[in-house]
Order: C-alpha cells, then structure tokens, then sequence
C-alpha cells in the first residue's frame, strides 16, 4: 500500500498515449502544438495543431486554422481545417472556413460555410499532400444545404 521513503515509483508511459485538457475559461493567443489527444473547451486565437487528435467541444471558440490526424468537433472555428485521417462535426458544431480531410462526418444541425474536400476510402493522401492541397482549394464557397454562396 505504502512505498518506502524516497522511492519513486515511475509508471511506463511507453506505447501509453498523452491526453491534454484545455478547460473552459482557457483563453490563448498564438500556435498550440500537442503530441497525442488534445480537448480544448476555451478560447484560441491562432493555429492548433497534433499529431494525434483534436477534440473541441461545445464552448470552445477557435479563430485559427486547426490541423491533426483526427479532428472531432462541437464547437466554433472560423479558419480552415486539414485532417490526414478524419473530421467529424457534432450537431452544435459551427464552421467558417474550408476542410480538406480523408472522411469527413456531419451530424445534422451542423452550420458549414465554406468547402469541403474529401478523398473518402478511394485514396489516403499524405499529410503534405492535404497541406498543399488546402493552398489550391478553389474558391467557390457552398454553405451547408448545398447553396452557392
């Protein structure tokens, strides 16, 4: 139950993914880099990115491009987001700005302006492909019920 004094048990944190929780109230300005599973409940002014997962929930406010393996959404963005594995946008989510993704799912109830481009299961694009690709989006803007706009 008790260690002995002065020993510190380490615990293996290989193969072992890291979790960040940004709690709401979080307000912060600039480039958020993370490595493994990030939920961010706040405010960011600025770009996100992981390597792992993004999860933004139903208070977060992003003003800012956001990029992952990843992105799981119920919040707002205004900027593009680029995902090499997949987006997923619940009811509440609210998007203005572009999604170049491998799958992308939207729940109905999503608010979307802008363009989505999706490879679906037909081809799986390197992480630099899906990057280049968002500075060649062509610039015809649909919102989310299909209307030019």
């Amino acid at each position: 139950m008790f260690e002995a004094k002065g020993k510190k048990k380490e615990i293996p944190q290989e193969g072992k993914e890291t979790f960040t929780f940004l709690a709401r109230g979080f307000e912060f300005k600039g480039t958020l880099t993370f490595e493994g599973t990030v939920r961010i409940d706040g405010s960011v002014s600025g770009e996100i990115r992981s390597s792992g997962t993004i999860i933004l929930g139903e208070h977060a406010v992003i003003e800012g491009d956001v990029s992952a393996g990843t992105i799981v959404s119920s919040g707002k963005i205004t900027g593009n987001v680029v995902a090499t594995e997949k987006v997923h946008f619940l009811p509440t989510a609210v998007l203005r700005g572009d999604v170049i993704a491998f799958l992308v799912q939207m729940d109905e109830g999503v608010s979307f302006h802008g363009t989505c481009e999706s490879e679906g299961r037909a081809r799986k694009k390197g992480a630099e492909e899906v990057r280049e690709a968002a500075t060649q989006a062509p610039q015809v803007r649909v919102s989310h019920r299909g209307e030019a706009l």
